[in-house]
């Protein structure tokens, strides 16, 4: 597997206390970390990923 090149949001600021959620595009898989600790990633399809920015977008819960 290649190495895959985090981005966060461009809303986020740089320095401390600035901890966002990062993606990351890696063969077929979104990869998705929290900033302030990137040692633990957890992986998505594309489709499921895009389903997530969907439902937070709009405010939609588990149901």
């Amino acid at each position: 597997m290649g190495q895959a090149k985090w981005q966060k949001s461009s809303f986020s600021g740089n320095g401390p206390g600035n901890d966002c959620v990062e993606v990351a595009g890696l063969l077929n898989v979104v990869m998705i970390r929290e900033s302030d600790e990137p040692s633990r990633s957890i992986a998505a399809s594309p489709e499921a990923f895009a389903v997530l920015i969907r439902r937070l977008k709009t405010g939609e819960s588990r149901g």
